[in-house]
Formats: C-alpha cells, sequence, structure tokens
C-alpha cells in the first residue's frame, strides 16, 4: 500500500477521576494513595483534590524535549483507527481496561508537528476509578485543570475531549465509565463534580438519574464510615454500555 510524505497517527485522552495530594505541583504526576473508595471522595469544594486526571508520558527527546505528550502513535497499514488507539495505549503505557473509547475528532492542521505532516485522529478513552493500572516511568496522571507544558497541539485535544466528557455527561449514562461496579450517591457526585468542573447537588442527581433509569439500587449499603451514622446505600449504573437518557438534557453549573 502506498503513502504519501502524510502519516496518520492517533492519539488517545485518557481520563480517570483521581485524588491527588494537596501540595501536588503541575508537571509532578504525584497522586495520593487512598485506602477506600469513600475516603477518596470528599464533597467537592475549593480545597478539595478529587479531580479528573489525562494520562500522558514525558517526552524524552526533540522534538519537544522535556514536554509531555498524550499516548498514540503511527497507524498500521494493516490495523483500522480503534485497534491503533487500543494498540498505542496497551504497548506504551500499558493500559488495557477501558471502561469506553470512541473518535473525538481530526486534528489535521499543516503545521501542528514539524515535518512530515502528521493527522491525528484523537480518542477519549475512560477508566473506571477501581483501575489503577502500573504504569511506565515516563508517565503520570497529571490533574486537567494544571496540565504541565503540553507537546505540540496535545493541550488542545485535552481540552476538546473534556468537553465532550462533560457534554455526554448531561444527556447520557457515561459516567458509568468512571464509576466502581457499586458506589453510594456521594461517591458519584464527586465523580460528576471531577468531571464537570463544577458542583452538583446530590440529591438532584439522584432523582434525575432515577427518573432516567440510569442507576439502580443495589439493595446493599456500604460500611459504616469511621464517625458512624447510618449506613449509604449502594447503587450500579443499569447498563454498561453508553446510551442516550435525554437527547434534550444539559447538566448547566450553578449560576
Amino acid at each position: 500500500m502506498a503513502h504519501s510524505s502524510t502519516i496518520h497517527e492517533t492519539l488517545t485522552a485518557v481520563f480517570q477521576v483521581r485524588r491527588f495530594s494537596k501540595d501536588i505541583t503541575a508537571g509532578s504526576g504525584v497522586v495520593e494513595a487512598v485506602e477506600t473508595i469513600e475516603t477518596a471522595f470528599a464533597p467537592c469544594g475549593p480545597d478539595q483534590r478529587t479531580e479528573l486526571a489525562v494520562l500522558l508520558w514525558e517526552r524524552a527527546l526533540d522534538p519537544q524535549k522535556d514536554t509531555w505528550s498524550l499516548p498514540g502513535g503511527r497507524l498500521r497499514d494493516d490495523e483500522d483507527l480503534d485497534i491503533s488507539a487500543r494498540r498505542q495505549l496497551a504497548e506504551k503505557v500499558d493500559v488495557r481496561e477501558l471502561a469506553h473509547l470512541e473518535q473525538l475528532a481530526v486534528f489535521s492542521a499543516p503545521d501542528r508537528v514539524p515535518a512530515p505532516r502528521r493527522i491525528a485522529s484523537a480518542y477519549l478513552g475512560l477508566v473506571p476509578l477501581t483501575v489503577d493500572p502500573e504504569l511506565p516511568a515516563d508517565t503520570a496522571w497529571h490533574p486537567v485543570s494544571a496540565l504541565p507544558t503540553m507537546s505540540f497541539d496535545h493541550g488542545t485535544v485535552v481540552e476538546h475531549a473534556r468537553t465532550r466528557l462533560a457534554a455526554k455527561l448531561s444527556y447520557t449514562n457515561i459516567a458509568f465509565a468512571l464509576a466502581p461496579s457499586a458506589f453510594t450517591m456521594s461517591t458519584l457526585r464527586a465523580i460528576y463534580c471531577a468531571a464537570l468542573g463544577y458542583d452538583v447537588d446530590t440529591t438532584n442527581l439522584q432523582r434525575v438519574l432515577t427518573r432516567r433509569k440510569v442507576i439502580t439500587p443495589t439493595g446493599a449499603t456500604a460500611a459504616p464510615g469511621r464517625a458512624g451514622g447510618r449506613p449509604a446505600a449502594l447503587y450500579r449504573f443499569s447498563d454498561s454500555g453508553i446510551r442516550v437518557t435525554d437527547e434534550f438534557a444539559a447538566l448547566r453549573p450553578p449560576t
């Protein structure tokens, strides 16, 4: 199969909701370990460190040495785009447990990278918060709200992916790909807060998702916290694949 000088590559913005230490600085990639899912998700607020994170690797060679890139690489002649995106994630950053992967956009500006010209098919990938892949030494999770110095147009790709995720949280059940198999409403609220970038009301979130048949009670309760009190009910998502729940819905930040 003949090729011109143009190279076709895939890039994937892999998102996961993670708990960062309070003293983290942009680009350090230091993530605070937590004992349980519940302790990871304090209510959203100015001092909380539960955030949407993106997986990046640091370039060791030029061009743009020491900047941070999205995982990806060249499309092979014997693979389609989806297979290429999954292969790049497995080979380069050892991420194999994606709950959701979808094509995001094509980035084709002639000067987006140095010659030879590269056209990038970008993807959005989501990892549940219960998955903790072992990352290579040059790879780390970074808060989307405080990205390090990014390579080429990769920062723009991350912003497109964040916007797509926030939009789909309004009218689909896509949060299933960020959540554990069973969760309390406080945990789910924290996931929505992190992914949307603003606060949401737990009661309203539960009402909306229940009305749309997005979540279902499991009949079980979470283990009591250290402070005691009534055990919280556990829920699950009704579907393990993406579906539209309300094509006219929109979740908006508080005014």
